[in-house]
């Protein structure tokens, strides 16, 4: 197979996808209606409820469940081959990831904006909801801990990006002020935040700026707890949409130019069952795979996205499937570029040959070997300098994990909140102690806090990536579950819906045993922290699954 054939078949898989399967289930199963008043409007509160524009929503929704795990797990889990890589993306992305993420945003916007553990608890039983929130804050910590690693390692390695991502950071702020305060055109700001950026991608060439990990750790927490703390307007909502514009470029570079070079894949289509990867450690492709390509194929984090922010931001509910189901159809196509730029020069930036891959060794690919990749594809198609190609594939990478940190901590804020407003009796929420515990400042901090501290435990980062794949990737199979009681109680009056149930159990099945492999084959890979944290995951799982059964065999509600 060649470059071209694989972007032309994502392509055709996606749009035919989109128009076939996602219209049928949002008329068939959800029941959009333009007519229902969304929760933004509803509940409008300035801070968290706040209608915007769909391209707006669209833009942080997107910006926040890509982050780099679209990019940092195919290249992991290109040690399987790239046809198994990418088969496992396309199946996973079309009939689970999509129909997961729009579902759960769906659920939401029909239950007030609330989180998915919130609506778990209101068609199952009040104690899924605590249940299902201890689950979900773990997977945060994991998340938090997980791409902390991989922001820190790329400011540490590329000091230009560093500098860069400061600067947009800043850029952010003014763009979120003149949009939402000064009432400036959104076509207006749009401009002058990506002129902004570019002069800020420029800078950083010439300007790096250089600090140990050490101090890139504090300033990533104080980062994302204000990011979490701040309304949504100052910081998060204009730096993921401005972030989308990037990541847009970025998929067309990439899209088009492997498109024009029609490169040969020269990495192995399969390599080996059991290629060495996951902690150095033979890892069989089922069921460990979604411990290592989770959010370009599914992810349990974007349930999360979808019932935390972005539901409380759409301004018209038809726009639910362009966000919640296009959006995770436009991922798909970011890992594909990433299988594409690996498959055709993968072997080249790593010095190795096909022997090299699978059960004959590890081959260590990172950001940036993917990052060169990606460049050399650039080149041979527009003559874009290799350095220059590298530096912008970085800065990408780095810009959309530091979007999953942010977004992260602020839903690790509603369900310390959440977890809370379910157990604590209406006299304590009344105390001034619960307020403190439950303030929106501390609440952020006690989560990014906790996600940065797992990041300086140990254990090889192959290991802490897959603890958090496991962590996600049962959080989307009972999220899934949950969407599946919700649209067998709520919306078809008992009949169950098969759309749903069908990927769900398949999903639980495979990560379950998944799981159980890490816990029984890591050791000493994963810290005693990471370790633990599993233990916990496994028995939640098995409760979560046997209440929602439970809930199945119950009538309507």
């Amino acid at each position: 197979m060649s470059t071209t054939l694989m972007i032309v078949l994502a392509l055709a898989i996606y749009v035919a996808v989109y128009f076939l399967y996602g219209k049928r289930i949002a008329t068939n199963v959800a029941k959009l209606s333009p007519d229902t008043k969304t929760p933004a409007h509803r509940l409008y509160d300035g801070v968290d409820y706040v209608p915007s524009k769909w391209p707006v929503v669209f833009g942080h929704h997107f910006a926040s469940i890509a982050g780099a795990g679209p990019i940092v797990g195919p290249i992991q889990g290109i040690t399987w081959g790239w046809g198994a890589a990418i088969l496992w993306i396309w199946f996973g992305n079309a009939f689970i990831g999509a129909v997961h993420d729009f579902m759960a945003l769906v659920a939401s916007i029909r239950y007030d904006g609330r989180s998915i553990q919130w609506v778990a608890g209101e068609v199952m039983k009040p104690r899924v909801s605590v249940i299902f929130g201890i689950f979900v804050y773990i997977a945060m910590i994991l998340i938090i801990a997980a791409f902390t690693n991989v922001v820190m390692s790329t400011f540490v390695g590329v000091p230009s990006v560093a500098m860069a991502s400061v600067l947009f950071i800043f850029i952010a702020i003014l763009i979120g002020y003149l949009l939402y305060w000064k009432k400036q055109s959104l076509a207006a700001m749009t401009v002058l935040g990506l002129v902004l950026l570019v002069a800020a991608i420029w800078f950083s060439l010439g300007n790096p700026l250089n600090a140990e990990a050490s101090v890139w750790r504090w300033v990533l927490l104080v980062y994302i707890i204000l990011a979490a703390a701040l309304p949504v307007t100052i910081l998060l909502q204009p730096r993921d949409y401005l972030n989308a514009y990037l990541l847009v470029a970025f998929l067309a570079i990439g899209g088009v130019a492997f498109l024009i070079i029609n490169a040969p894949l020269t990495w192995p289509a399969f390599t080996s069952f059991n290629a060495v990867l996951i902690g150095g450690k033979a890892s069989p492709f089922w069921p460990t795979v979604p411990l290592v390509i989770a959010c370009g194929s599914l992810s349990g984090f974007h349930a999360i996205v979808g019932s935390g922010t972005t539901s409380k931001m759409l301004n018209n509910e038809m726009d639910a499937l362009r966000i919640g189901y296009g959006a995770m159809l436009t991922e798909g196509f970011l890992a594909t570029v990433v299988i594409a730029s690996l498959g055709a020069f993968g072997l080249e930036v790593a010095q190795k040959t096909a022997a090299d891959v699978g059960a004959a060794g590890w081959v260590v690919l990172g950001i940036p070997q993917f990052s060169q990749a990606y460049a050399m594809g650039a080149n041979q198609a527009f003559g874009m300098s290799v350095s220059f190609g590298t530096t912008f594939a970085s800065l990408v990478v780095c810009a959309f994990a530091l979007t999953s940190l942010d977004t992260t901590c602020r839903l690790g804020r509603f369900a310390w909140q959440d977890f809370w407003g379910r157990i604590a009796s209406p006299a304590t929420q009344a105390g001034s102690g619960y307020k403190l515990f439950t303030n929106r400042w501390v609440a952020s901090l006690i989560a990014g806090g906790l996600g940065v501290y797992v990041a300086t435990t140990g254990g090889l980062f192959s290991a802490i990536w897959a603890a958090f794949g496991a962590a996600n990737q049962m959080l989307a199979a009972v999220a899934l579950i949950t969407a599946c009681v919700f649209s067998t109680k709520v919306l078809r009056g008992g009949q169950k819906c098969w759309l749903t149930l069908i990927p769900a159990f398949f999903l639980w099945i495979t990560v379950f045993a998944a799981m159980v492999w890490y816990v029984a084959v890591m050791g000493s890979s994963a810290s005693p922290l990471t370790m633990g944290f599993m233990y916990i995951l496994i028995f939640l799982a098995v409760i979560l699954l046997i209440e929602a059964l439970n809930a199945l065999r119950s009538g309507s509600k």
